[in-house]
């Protein structure tokens, strides 16, 4: 016996129930013509993931329900067809005076016009970016069904990290397992499903099939790469990550006995998953938002050169603005470093002086600030002033800002509320400084989408960095060497470690302890700065919880 599985890698829109159906559908359709039987969309396809407090509203679950008896009465008339459809659910139980409603988050499994199987996810996740228990109830019970002739087990997502599920799927018949996943994406993560499912397989003794989700939603990132283990835990087929893909797997059955087969993509370096997510992932803010077009500060520098060629290789250079808003501190070759990066990449580039601006300022404020120094108040105006020119120039054009800020600064108060900090999506929000370099020169070895290799003039990338916001500026002048700044936030805010613990690695306790105060002290900039890319396991945002008002010390 045979059976071919197709894995519907696709990208879903949050709440855009009917689109979504008719994705499923058309996917469906050309996987059987095919010869294809079973068919695995992602967890909660039929909404996209996370619809978060959309998942209480009750006209929400209503239209979930319509898109998915949608998609199997338009199903209805492909014989033998299985079709795995993740939705929410929607319960109610009697309790002691009231009726308790309930939501599952939830598969159906689809055939000829009937819902063949229902089946609830019983691992919530409650940790990291996910809220599963703020809005399902766990489920019972187990889901397993025949196609061709081959014993099905279906698992969501959590259930397949854990042991019971899949042990309670092979108990009910399963003799290969499918698992329908939404799984947000890191730098590292791809590896981490893979071994995780192998060590499913192996400990059941069974075939494993992972179908997961593609696209940016918000401040996640989805990478697909969808793929199959056999029961002693190899990778024997994986589809190609960050972009849609009807990926098929073959499961041929001799006795009781399963085995996968399919092509294997190549897995890439951690740079290219990075520039990749962060590609997808202003695509589709850019694109899901009904944004034309984005516009961003070139300062000449390297964080704002960086965000400005991932935002060429997502939208092309024709949806992308470069503004070069010069004040009385920028060097001569920052103009001329900004420049030449622009006309390499293609993009429409203007320059609008901020030196009149910021003597206005100042003067309207010198009887303010009668016999006061110069301090970071100057600084922060000169900030302002860019972040209102381009506030300004976004309500004029429609075109929504990419702020150009990175993991070390928002760590470290090292921005400018209603200034740099000023815009609608930021980028590399959670790329630590070193991190920037990084990429950026893998970047300029690199030309992954046809936009042009070696986008960013090599002086942007080994001059010290600096705002240029007072003169002879350069960014050590606030904060530890970046190489000690970011190994010690990695321990820090990524990993929890303790300040002792740290210490003990061999960092200057003055240093690290500076660097939990400034932490500390800078939640309330943070909460106020746009959404951006989440590429780690722990990103400023839903990983990052911490009051603003508090009084513990570490």
């Amino acid at each position: 016996m045979a059976l071919s599985i197709c894995t519907a890698q696709l990208n879903y829109v949050v709440g855009d129930m009917p689109g979504n159906a008719h994705k499923i559908i058309a996917a469906a359709r050309e996987a059987y013509a095919k010869g294809v039987r079973l068919v695995l969309t992602p967890e909660l396809s039929i909404c996209g993931y996370a619809a978060e407090d959309l998942f209480l509203r009750p006209a929400f679950i209503a239209a979930c329900d319509d898109a998915v008896k949608t998609v199997t009465r338009e199903l209805a008339g492909l014989k033998g067809l299985h079709v795995v459809v993740g939705h929410p659910m929607g319960g109610a139980e009697r309790g002691r005076s009231v009726q308790v409603q309930r939501r599952f988050n939830a598969a159906s499994v689809l055939c000829e016009g009937r819902v063949l199987e229902r089946y609830a996810k019983r691992e919530l996740p409650n940790y990291q970016v996910f809220d599963e228990r703020r809005y399902f109830t766990p489920g019972q019970g187990t889901a397993v069904f025949q196609v061709e002739g081959i014993s099905v087990g279906l698992l969501i997502c959590e259930d397949a990290w854990f042991d019971e599920p899949a042990a309670l799927a092979k108990e009910s018949g399963a003799q290969v397992l499918a698992v329908i996943n939404a799984s947000p994406f890191h730098v590292g993560k791809c590896g981490e499903r893979v071994a995780r499912m192998a060590d499913r397989a192996r400990a059941t003794g069974l075939p494993l099939v992972y179908s997961h989700l593609v696209g940016g939603q918000d401040e996640v990132v989805f990478d697909g790469a969808s793929f199959a283990v056999s029961a002693d835990g190899h990778l024997v087929a994986r589809a190609p990550a960050f972009r849609e893909d009807l990926f098929v797997v073959r499961a041929e059955a001799s006795g009781d006995v399963v085995r996968l087969s399919g092509e294997v993509a190549a897995a890439e370096v951690p740079e290219a998953d990075l520039w990749h997510a962060l590609v997808l992932g202003v695509r589709d803010y850019i694109g899901k938002n009904g944004f034309p077009s984005v516009l961003l500060g070139l300062s000449g520098g390297i964080d704002s050169a960086l965000v400005l060629a991932i935002a060429v290789d997502a939208l092309g250079a024709d949806k992308v603005r470069a503004v070069m808003m010069p004040s009385p501190y920028t060097a001569d070759i920052s103009w001329l470093d900004a420049g030449e990066m622009a006309q390499r990449l293609g993009v429409r580039y203007d320059e609008i002086s901020i030196a009149p601006m910021f003597e206005a300022f100042k003067t309207a404020l010198a009887g303010e600030f009668k016999g006061l120094p110069e301090d970071t108040t100057e600084e922060n105006l000169q900030a302002r002033i860019r972040g209102m020119l381009l506030m300004a120039m976004s309500n004029k054009f429609g075109s929504i800002v990419l702020t150009t800020g990175n993991k070390s600064e928002m760590a470290t108060g090292y921005c400018t509320l209603y200034g740099d900090m000023a815009g609608g999506f930021a980028v590399i929000k959670d790329l630590l400084k070193t991190r920037v370099f990084r990429l950026a020169r893998w970047r300029n070895a690199n030309d992954p989408y046809g936009t042009g290799a070696n986008p960013i003039p090599d002086r942007i990338i080994t001059r010290p960095p600096s705002a240029e916001l007072r003169p002879d500026q350069t960014d050590q002048d606030s904060l530890p060497p970046y190489e000690v700044l970011d190994a010690i936030l990695e321990r820090y805010m990524e990993e929890d470690h303790g300040i002792e613990q740290i210490v003990a690695e061999g960092f200057e306790r003055a240093v690290v302890e500076r660097v939990a105060r400034l932490i500390r002290v800078n939640e309330y900039k943070r909460r106020q700065a746009p959404v951006g890319i989440r590429v780690t396991h722990r990103s400023f945002g839903k990983d990052w919880r911490y009051p603003i008002t508090g009084r513990f010390r570490a």
